[in-house]
């Protein structure tokens, strides 16, 4: 493998760590029979202010499944909305099923193992995906 192909590699690794972690943090007392619904209710209740200071970014996710469909995030410097559907111009979009989202978010799949088996994909700033765990811990 070349040393760029390693480093992206690596990178794309922590990302999906931080994300599985936080997400982890913020559904820690959903049971794995949560749904992606009471996921994103938990996170609100998890949203830090002073590390969204300065932050303008917008995340989508695109959960299949049953109990799947589309919520984002818009953080504004210190504020957020968040609903469910389709917003404009994401600067992320997490592409996976709703069973996966809700383990990712207690903490039964790894961010690592989920992206490597393409069970979760990534599109957009690997610097914001990264900020969303300081955000919503």
């Amino acid at each position: 493998m070349k040393a760029n192909n390693w480093h992206l590699t690596v990178t794309i690794a922590t990302i999906i760590t931080a994300i599985g972690l936080g997400a982890a943090s913020a559904a820690s007392t959903e049971s794995s029979s949560s749904t992606p619904q009471q996921v994103f209710d938990g996170m609100r209740q998890s949203f830090q202010a002073q590390k969204a200071k300065g932050v303008h970014a917008r995340y989508q996710w695109e959960l299949s499944g049953p109990n799947g469909g589309q919520w984002g995030i818009d953080v504004n410097d210190g504020t957020y909305k968040m609903g469910k559907g389709k917003i404009d111009n994401p600067s992320v979009t997490f592409v996976t099923s709703d069973q996966n989202w809700v383990a990712l978010s207690n903490g039964t799949l790894g961010g690592k193992w989920a992206f490597f088996t393409g069970r979760l994909k990534i599109r957009g700033s690997q610097s914001l995906a990264r900020k969303l765990d300081e955000i919503f811990p």
